[in-house]
């Protein structure tokens, strides 16, 4: 008896990895979490994290928290509204984990980010926009040097 899985069961769990993928594209503004994602496509919490990070480099919740820095990042730039507000349209419950992942994938804090990001892209399309302002994945954002000058 083999304990491999078999090329369609790989690909069953593929399909169902991009539609957790999808669903979470779509409504990261609300409640998710592992459980219920893995529900939705009848897998094992256990078995949806181990399969999503192996196929997309990330888990699930990291995924999820960058759609939705991504997200506050074009709402921030916009300027209509607060940090506060921001962390809330997006789907985030607690300010401090929101402005503490933000500042882990952005380089700067929310408040920064808003008064800076105006100014950065202003007369560059939207489309543009986006994929420059896009934030780092896996905690990759630079840290800033201190200015000793």
């Amino acid at each position: 008896m083999t304990t491999q899985p078999t090329d369609a069961h790989r690909l069953r769990d593929l399909a169902r990895l991009r539609r957790v993928r999808d669903r979470i594209d779509r409504s990261f503004a609300q409640p998710l979490d592992v459980e219920a994602l893995a529900q939705g496509v009848h897998m094992s919490a256990g078995h949806l994290s181990r399969q999503f990070k192996l196929a997309y480099g990330e888990s699930v919740y990291s995924y999820l928290m960058t759609r939705r820095i991504e997200r506050a990042m074009a709402l921030l730039r916009q300027g209509e509204l607060s940090v506060t507000d921001v962390c809330f349209e997006v789907g985030c419950s607690s300010l401090g984990t929101f402005s503490t992942r933000f500042t882990e994938l952005v380089g700067v804090s929310p408040s920064v980010y808003k008064r800076q990001g105006e100014a950065a892209i202003a007369g560059i399309p939207a489309c543009v926009a986006k994929d420059v302002t896009r934030p780092v994945r896996n905690r990759e954002a630079p840290a800033t040097e201190p200015d000793v000058g």
